[in-house]
């Protein structure tokens, strides 16, 4: 009989205990969990505190006794790990009712510890107003600080997946809320412009959001019912809390009620490390393709491991929950004798922001600047269906590729409505190893209320293409400010639009449909930057020019794409 330990459940551990099981009536199952909870949604947790996840109970996806039930799992909440002897095959476990302990034998033993959020040693942070989020207790302890402080002015470190859900709790509570952000954008998943749509859509809610600023100090002002408890005299509910003063690093202060730090998490590796287990350069547990550890007994899987990024091969760490569940379903596989892989991660995701949706998958620009890697990018925006019907919005649409050989190493997109759709797509495109080339053909669902006859993936896939086989010569909105006197600036909108939104620089106005007959205004020797609103006005304009001997070359994305990087 195979005694199989999981150190963690929620998902790659919960995940790999029900996957085993069904696998093996006969295999031992024990899982054991710090916390109090085995196995519940934490990504539902901001919206339980916003309010849009009305009920608790509604987060837990298993308790011990429906796993024992359902599974035959036997589960250990309130036991730590502290230590694994892997000579012996057995670990140590301490109970956190009574601090006792004991061991427990094992003949595989699977690590899903999780990540722990980041708090930097900022003077103050330890205080009764400031907290994190990552499971079931940290929420009841925002709840708790809700219900019993009257919270007008909520501040949040830290512009990711937590940071942006949060906000958006704080405001669906009516409370005013401050966003604070190091990097000059918000989700770094994403690109610059492609964050320049969350971020119109946060100030268009009255969202205090400062971007480049950083928390340096903290200091908790109690209430005066607080600074009046007598010394020795133990604090009620009724005495709780106060307010804080927040010192910025340019040298503002801000006054808040409660703060959350969003600012990322680290994974857990202390265990690891104890009992010899390889980390990785990137400071995650350090796995092969069967999810196994430098000791073959030992498997490791979720947020705190370093796996393989699907794009570039390299290693990385991706917290993220569908990840963990195939990983936690492989290990098992793996462990009762199976022989499965591991294919990489994309690190798919999506954010909702208000009413906008941002998701991305792949690489982003940044990254393939990072890592030396050749690419081009295209930029679409089109209607999430058929624009004449009822209801459709703006999807704008980043794709990246290799110029080469039509490989996709990502895509990006911002809108509210069909953004998942798009992405997802592209998700699967690129697993399946399709080039633009191919994309160009993809035979998508067309009817007016849910799509258009050419989707906003083909597209792009169009525009890509056309740059690949030299139909077009792009420019892109980083390029615009820096011209040369041997480049003219031609904007082929209508007057209307310019009056509306204004244009870049000292352009040229000619609109596209009087451009055959005004064609002898532009210079032949200078070549001519021309754009739109969108950039598909500009395409035309700029087959008409090179047809007629002209040097140009088009803004991909137009204007809006340019607008938004500046955001």
């Amino acid at each position: 009989m195979t005694k199989i330990v999981i150190i963690g459940g929620v998902a790659g551990g919960a995940s790999a205990a029900a996957r085993a099981r069904r696998l093996s009536e006969d295999a031992q199952i024990i899982m054991f969990e710090r916390g109090p909870f085995v196995s519940f949604a934490n990504c539902g947790l901001p919206y339980h505190i916003g309010g849009e996840i009305k009920e608790r109970s509604n987060l837990l996806l298993q308790t011990p006794e429906s796993f024992l039930s359902r599974f035959n799992v036997d589960v250990r909440p309130l036991s730590e790990v502290v230590s694994i002897d892997r000579v012996n095959k057995q670990v140590t476990i301490r109970l956190l009712v009574d601090n006792s302990e004991y061991t427990e034998s094992y003949d595989f033993l699977l690590l899903s510890p999780g990540a722990g959020p980041i708090v930097p040693p900022i003077p103050g942070i330890q205080n009764p107003l400031t907290f994190s989020l990552r499971n079931i207790p940290d929420m009841d302890k925002i709840l708790h600080a809700l219900s019993e402080n009257k919270v007008e002015h909520a501040t949040v470190v830290g512009g990711g997946f937590i940071g942006l859900e949060m906000m958006e709790a704080f405001h669906a509570l009516g409370i005013k809320t401050t966003l604070i952000e190091l990097a000059d954008q918000v989700m770094t998943p994403v690109d610059k412009e492609i964050a320049g749509f969350a971020h119109e859509e946060i100030r268009n809610k009255g969202i205090d959001l400062r971007l480049g600023v950083a928390l340096e100090g903290v200091e908790f002002v109690p209430s005066e019912s607080v600074a009046n408890i007598n010394a020795g005299e133990k604090m009620t509910h009724q005495h709780l809390y106060g307010h804080l003063t927040l010192s910025l690093n340019n040298g503002e202060k801000l006054n808040t009620e409660l703060l959350i730090m969003a600012i990322g998490v680290r994974p857990e590796t202390a265990l690891v490390k104890q009992a010899g287990l390889e980390i990785g350069e990137l400071g995650g547990i350090k796995v092969n393709a069967q999810m196994q550890t430098n000791d073959p007994a030992i498997y490791a899987v979720g947020d705190a491991i370093e796996e393989q990024d699907f794009v570039t091969g390299a290693q990385t760490v991706v917290p993220l929950a569908g990840p963990a569940n195939r990983q936690g379903r492989l290990a098992a596989d793996n462990m009762l004798g199976r022989h499965q892989s591991y294919q990489g991660t994309q690190g798919t995701a999506i954010c909702k922001i208000f009413d906008m949706a941002i998701a991305s998958t792949g690489k982003n620009e940044k990254q393939l600047k990072r890592d030396g890697i050749n690419y081009e990018k295209v930029y679409v925006h089109t209607a999430s269906h058929a624009s004449y019907y009822p209801g459709a919005e703006i999807v704008s649409f980043k794709m990246l590729f290799d110029p080469s050989t039509g490989k996709i190493l990502g895509a990006q997109a911002a809108g509210k409505d069909g953004i998942d759709k798009r992405i997802d797509i592209m998700a699967v495109a690129q697993r399946a190893g399709m080039t633009v080339e191919q994309l160009q053909h993809l035979e998508l669902t067309y009817a007016p209320p849910f799509g258009s006859a050419k989707d906003v993936i083909n597209q792009a896939a169009f525009v890509a293409q056309n740059i690949i086989i030299g139909d077009v010569k792009p420019i892109h909105f980083d390029e615009i400010d820096h011209l040369t006197d041997q480049q003219i600036l031609l904007d082929v909108r209508n007057p209307s639009e310019l009056e509306a939104t204004g244009c870049i620089g000292e352009a040229l106005n000619i609109p596209v449909d009087q451009l055959r007959q005004r064609m002898h205004e532009l210079p032949k020797d200078k070549e001519v930057i021309i754009y739109c609103q969108v950039g598909l006005r500009g395409n035309v304009a700029y087959r008409q020019l090179v047809n007629n001997g002209y040097k140009a070359r088009n803004l991909i994305g137009g204007c809006r794409t340019y607008n938004y990087a500046k955001a």
